[in-house]
Parts: structure tokens; sequence; C-alpha cells
């Protein structure tokens, strides 16, 4: 490309030539539906919104995020099906409860999830923020929004320059108003993942909320309605670290949104000839600048790729759509690997190093997730055996151990918890004694063990402490322990 299209054509800038290029070309433009935009001056960026396939896949993916409004009022068995008790330290998901003693289950889905970003990366680049981030699916929301209440971005852009008026406010104040009611929703419905959603409601408007709920909600509120209302791809660009680090974890073989230079170039309108005139060597591009105004960043990606490109494909909606208008064929911006335009196949995902390897690690944590949630029981129990000292002779000579049995119910009933101790035909377990454990808690059954001092024929004898919750006979947790005695 030369000096003057690069500078030209450098997004969010300018120039004067860039306004004379698309006079020359507006009558062609005009021709086939296109709208000729305002080029950005630094400030919001209002992109164009048109139909497509990315578009429609975009949608399907945000509509994931809506699932997080509605899930705090699911109910599962009575209460919440998903719950963050912070306060009792228990997490609820469903049937399922996390006690601080299977944290390590969310170490594992925290990690699953992080090598997938890293492998997805390493595949498609930032997939992840075309279509999944909830910054991009919140910013798609309110710049829909902003389309159905001040119209296409030109009369947009023109609305802004404007002087204040009460028609400006009467046009901007009902966008405004919705804005902040999703603002609000956002961070409410993060607390209620925290506390009973539907008592935070009757809390609200009873004026009770506590001061950590309402900080909490009003700083979201504030947040969500700044960044996906004003900030918009200036997160994505200057606050994001992802972009930053997305070029280390992408090569060559990473598939992108791509420009087909050698096709594309040189761009611009082919212009009708004289007799006996040659016609002007042009490329398919015809400069119509659609790929730029589509772009939720302000990527101009026939400079090739920035760390702006968030991998939406909106580019090649666009670009799709002009092409067929022109009567040329599709995917002169197309996912495509930079391997691919040097003349090198693509080699299947499973011969790629950092695939394999994002992988596999990605395999030892669901399998290790998958491991846990089969074993879980609603019972944990854990012996622990007095230390100091490590045997008592009683006076009539038996030998005598103490042990703190800790029981864990992890159910969301009341437990009674029968202690019994197995390996030795002449033991005796005092007290004998049921203990009630609370739901999400923990109980400390004092436990003595007592052998004939003759019939304690070794140093460490095996037993075995049995608990088993007499409510429910079938959830029964046996724990190996060792009875210490005086050596022979």
């Amino acid at each position: 490309m030369s000096e003057h299209n690069k500078e030209a054509y450098r997004p969010n800038i300018h120039t004067g030539s860039v306004l004379d290029d698309v006079k020359v070309h507006s009558k062609t433009l005009d021709d086939i539906g296109v709208e000729i935009l305002p080029i950005h001056t630094g400030g919001t960026i209002h992109a164009k919104r048109i139909p497509g396939r990315f578009r429609t896949l975009k949608w399907i993916a945000a509509s994931f995020w809506l699932l997080l409004f509605f899930g705090p009022y699911l109910r599962w068995d009575g209460r919440q099906a998903v719950l963050w008790d912070l306060g009792n330290r228990q997490f609820h998901i469903f049937g399922i409860t996390v006690l601080p003693q299977d944290i390590w289950l969310l170490a594992m889905i925290l990690l699953f999830f992080a090598l997938f970003l890293a492998a997805a990366t390493a595949i498609a680049g930032r997939v992840w923020c075309g279509f999944f981030c909830f910054h991009t699916v919140w910013v798609d929301v309110y710049t829909w929004l902003e389309d159905k209440f001040e119209g296409k971005p030109a009369k947009r852009i023109k609305m802004d320059a404007a002087p204040f008026s009460m028609q400006k406010l009467k046009v901007k104040l009902p966008k405004h108003l919705i804005w902040l009611f999703i603002a609000f929703m956002t961070g409410f419905s993060f607390v209620a993942y925290f506390t009973d959603a539907f008592d935070l409601w009757l809390r609200l408007f009873y004026f009770q909320l506590g001061y950590y709920e309402f900080a909490i909600i009003a700083g979201l509120t504030l947040l969500t309605y700044l960044i996906a209302g004003f900030m918009r791809e200036q997160v994505c660009i200057g606050f994001c670290p992802y972009s930053r680090i997305q070029g280390a974890m992408t090569d060559t073989e990473t598939v992108l949104p791509t420009y087909d230079r050698d096709r594309g170039e040189p761009r611009g309108r082919q212009r009708r000839v004289k007799p006996g005139e040659e016609a002007e060597p042009l490329g398919d591009c015809i400069d119509c600048r659609m790929c730029v105004d589509v772009c939720p960043t302000g990527v101009d990606i026939r400079l090739g790729q920035q760390f702006g490109c968030i991998t939406c494909g909106l580019c090649i909606d666009a670009c799709d759509e002009i092409m067929t208008k022109v009567n040329k064929p599709k995917g002169l911006i197309r996912y495509a690997a930079l391997n691919e335009f040097a003349g090198k196949a693509l080699p299947p995902i499973w011969r790629r190093p950092r695939v394999v390897v994002y992988s596999s690690i990605m395999g030892i944590a669901a399998a290790a997730l998958l491991w846990g949630l089969m074993n879980m029981s609603p019972m944990d129990v854990t012996v622990l055996k007095a230390r100091a000292p490590l045997f008592v002779q009683m006076s009539d000579g038996s030998i005598q151990n103490r042990y703190d049995v800790k029981v864990v119910n992890k159910t969301n009933d009341v437990m009674r918890a029968q202690v019994e101790v197995f390996g030795h035909d002449g033991l005796l377990a005092l007290p004998d004694r049921v203990a009630e454990v609370d739901p999400g808690n923990v109980a400390t059954i004092g436990l003595f063990i007592r052998i004939p001092r003759d019939e304690v024929t070794q140093v460490s004898t095996p037993i075995t402490v049995r608990v088993t919750d007499l409510n429910n006979p079938s959830t029964v947790v046996n724990y190996q322990a060792v009875f210490h005695g005086p050596a022979q």
C-alpha cells in the first residue's frame, strides 16, 4: 500500500484526502446502497449495524449472558439454585454444595476455563472478545438501543455535535434511563448470587440493604453505565490486558479476520474509460470503508492485524455484502491464517504443539473435576489423634488414646452422626454418643478408645472409625486411624 493510502485510511484520524476520495466515489457507492459516514475524529465510535452471519452468531452467543439475569431466581430443593454463601462458607450449585474442604473443585473449574481461553486464542485469536466477553455484549446491547432511539450513525454523530436543546434531551433521555436500568440490573443480579435474590429485593424496597450490598450495587451500576455507554472500545484497546498478551498466544497458524491484499489492491472504483484508453488496473476493493464503519473498535483491517481487532467478523459481513452488490466473489476479508497467504497448508489442530499442551491440561482439569464430583460424599470425616501424650495407662492397666472426630455436613438437612470404632476385639470406645451437625457446619466429637494392656500386642494397631448418619443410614464414612500403645 502506498504511503498516501496508509495515511488516508488510518482509523479515527481525520484527513482531507479521505473526504476527497469519498466525494469522488460517492455516486458509485450510492448506486449500491452504501451510506457514507463521517470520518472518526478520535471521539466516540458509532459503528454501523448491518445483518450477517457473524452478527447473528454474536447475538446467539450474547444470549448466554441473559441467563445471568435470571440465574438468581432459579430454585432447587426449596432454596436458590446457585448461591455463593460467603458468610457460611458454602457454595450451592443446584444439587451440589461445595464447602471449603472441596474448594479445589472450583480451582479445577477456573483452570479449565483459563486454558480453554488460551486454546481458543491460539486457534482463532480474540474470539472470546468478539463473541462472549460480557463487555462486548453489553456494548452491543447499549449501541443497539442507541440505534433505535437516536437513529443511524450519521444522525447520531450530527446530534452529538449539535448544541444542547430540549429536543436533543427528549431524544437522549429515554436511552440513558434504559442504560441505567440495565446497569442497575447488572449490579443487582451480581449481588443476588451471594444472597437470596427474593430477600434482597424485599430489603431493597424497604430500604434495608446492608452497607456493602448498597455500595457494590451502586458501584457496578455506575461502572457498567460508564464503560458500556461511554468508554466502549477504549476498554478493549486501552484497559483490557488481554489485547496486549494475545500476541504471545497467537502465531502464523491462528485464524483471524484478514484482508486479502493481493486480491484487493490497488483499491478504488473502476472508472469509465474513453475509447482508446486503457482501464486502470484495480483490485476488488472498491474503497467503500464499510469494513471500518462496522468495526466496533474502529480498526481498518486493510492495514493488517492490530490489537484493537476483537475478531468479531463484522468486517467480513460488511465486505461480503458489498462484494455481492458489485458482482464480485466473497472472501476479500475472511477468517484466514497468515500461513495461508504464504502458500502453506494449515496443519490439523491436534498437530499444533501449543493447542495440544493447552488441551492436555484442560483434559487433566476436567478429569479431576469429574472424579471429585463423582466421589463427593455428603459427609466428610477427619479423625485427629492427640499427640501429647500418645497414650495414657489407666488405673486398671488399660491403654487409652484420645481422638477428635470432625464431621462435616455437606447436605442441606440436619445430620445425626453416630461414631463407632472397629479393628480390635477388646477395644472400648467412650463415650458412646451421637452428635447433631447442622447443614454446612462442622461438629467435633471427642472420642476415647481403651484396650486392655495385655491385649496391646504392637506399638501401632490399625483401627477403623465409622461415622453413620442416622437420618440417612446409607451415608457412611470409614476413616482409617491408628491406636498407639507401649513398646513390648
